[in-house]
């Protein structure tokens, strides 16, 4: 009887489900939709814009420039001035060639609008334009 073991002494040995793949797949799947995520990019503050007719739906990746009605220039949330769009332009395009979109208040002077436009080209900008909403009809 010593020769063949009974199934029923096999006391603590239950089967079970790994679960350790399954994780693992779960994982690589997060990391893979953070990684191929865009987010976009706000500039941190509000801004009435104009409105326009010909108001178009431009690319998710760019570059936003705030103006406000007080003339302060901002981006990510924090003022750089005038002297400070050129350099931060030029940094951005050392990345990735992407737009330029400037969000310039309804009330914003039109000469500093002109001199936020005229920093991007010279940051290397290839294509700057200015944000409107929509005209109502």
């Amino acid at each position: 009887m010593g020769r063949f073991k009974n199934s029923s002494d096999d006391s603590g040995s239950e089967g079970g489900i790994d679960m350790s793949p399954m994780i693992d797949c779960v994982f690589i799947l997060l990391i893979f939709f953070i990684v191929t995520t865009t987010f976009v990019e706000e500039t941190g503050i509000e801004v009435d814009k104009p409105q326009a007719a010909s108001a178009a739906r431009l690319e998710k990746t760019s570059i936003l420039i705030a103006i406000t009605d007080k003339g302060d220039i901002v981006y990510g949330g924090r003022q750089i001035g005038v002297a400070g769009v050129q350099p931060l332009v030029r940094r951005m395009l050392q990345k990735e060639k992407v737009p330029v979109i400037v969000q310039a208040d309804t009330n914003a002077q039109s000469g500093l609008l002109v001199r936020v436009i005229d920093e991007c080209k010279l940051g290397g900008a290839e294509k700057v334009s200015v944000a409107t909403s929509r005209a109502k009809s």
